[in-house]
């Protein structure tokens, strides 16, 4: 399975201090931009982001990021 290009954009989310995220690497998740299991059978695994203050968060919608889980800007090159 290769990963699915969600959207040709990042995802805005505000996140909270302290709290865990799991970011979908797969692209298959119902969740976007975060993981609800939808990988189980492949290789792809989640990728885990605790946010260390409240502040917005631009995560990967392309899944073609090498900052892992967040943006930038690899989308701009499909």
């Amino acid at each position: 399975m290769e990963e699915k290009i969600l959207k040709k954009e990042p995802i805005s989310v505000m996140v909270d201090e302290g709290k865990s995220y799991f970011w979908c690497s797969c692209g298959q998740s119902t969740k976007q931009p975060f993981c609800d299991g939808s990988h189980k059978g492949t290789s792809f695994l989640p990728v885990k982001f605790v946010a260390n203050e409240n502040k917005e968060i631009f995560f990967c919608g392309c899944k073609q990021t090498t900052t892992q889980p967040f943006c930038d800007g690899s989308h701009n090159k499909l």
